[in-house]
C-alpha cells in the first residue's frame, strides 16, 4: 500500500489516532496509520477516509498485514465479520527472540 496523501482532514486523523508520531510520518505507513484508525477511529473519522477514498477494500488489506499490539480483540472481530471473513483468524502476537 502506497503512502495517504497529505490533506488538512487526514493529517488531523493522523494527529489523533497516531498520537506518538508526527502526522506527516504516520501517513507515510499507511498499514500502521489505518490499523489505528480502525481501532481508535470514529463513525466521522470512517467519513473522513471513506471522502479520502480509503474503502472496505483497504480496511481488508490492513488486516492482512496487520501490526501486532494494535489491534483489541473486539475491533479486531469487528473489521474481520466486516470484510466478509467467516473464520476469523487470531490476534496478530509480537514475538520476542
Amino acid at each position: 500500500m502506497k503512502p495517504l496523501k497529505q490533506t488538512p482532514e487526514l493529517l488531523k486523523l493522523a494527529n489523533r489516532v497516531v498520537w506518538f508520531k508526527e502526522p506527516g510520518d504516520a501517513l507515510e505507513d499507511p498499514v500502521h496509520f489505518l490499523a489505528y484508525a480502525l481501532r481508535y477511529g470514529t463513525a466521522e473519522d470512517l467519513s473522513v477516509l471513506k471522502n479520502a477514498g480509503i474503502g472496505l477494500e483497504q480496511f481488508c488489506e490492513v488486516l492482512d498485514d496487520a501490526p501486532p499490539g494494535v489491534f483489541d480483540l473486539r475491533s479486531w472481530n469487528f473489521w474481520n465479520l466486516k470484510c466478509g471473513r467467516k473464520v476469523v483468524p487470531p490476534l496478530p502476537v509480537r514475538k520476542f527472540d
